[in-house]
């Protein structure tokens, strides 16, 4: 039997599936809802922090979450975007950043490490508000 051939953009979109998370960017601030399994119990832990990366590459599309721990102890993680792991993902507010990658925020300390908020005027929040809305009924 002959192996069937797959180009590389097929194999990119093997393990793609729909995901209903709001969509958000880097710089923003997420909650990222995970199923943690220990010995014979199921639980949801919530990990919240700044988006300080994402990489896109169909089904192996990762982003990073940075969170300030206790004791002022960083704490990254790596979460795949397509893992059934992932329960939900809470968009909690925009960042105003200027950069793809956030990874000089790993330098910086105590109020230097924070991204600042992205502030918009109530008329385009409104309107963002409706462009999302609109995008989730139409697929």
């Amino acid at each position: 039997m002959k192996a069937k051939k797959y180009t590389k953009e097929t194999i990119c979109e093997l393990g793609v599936f729909k995901r209903d998370f709001s969509p958000f960017k880097v710089g923003d601030t997420i909650a990222v809802s995970q199923r943690i399994k220990e010995a014979d119990k199921e639980r949801i832990q919530v990990f919240e922090g700044d988006v300080i990366a994402m990489h896109k590459n169909g089904a192996s599309s990762t982003f990073m979450v940075r969170k300030i721990g206790a004791n002022a102890i960083p704490v990254e993680r790596i979460f795949p975007f397509y893992s059934p792991k992932i329960e939900s993902i809470r968009f909690i507010r925009h960042g105003k950043v200027r950069r793809a990658k956030l990874y000089y925020m790993r330098e910086r300390i105590g109020k230097a490490a924070r991204v600042q908020e992205k502030v918009m005027k109530k008329e385009k929040k409104e309107k963002q508000e409706i462009k999302i809305n609109h995008e989730g009924t139409a697929e």
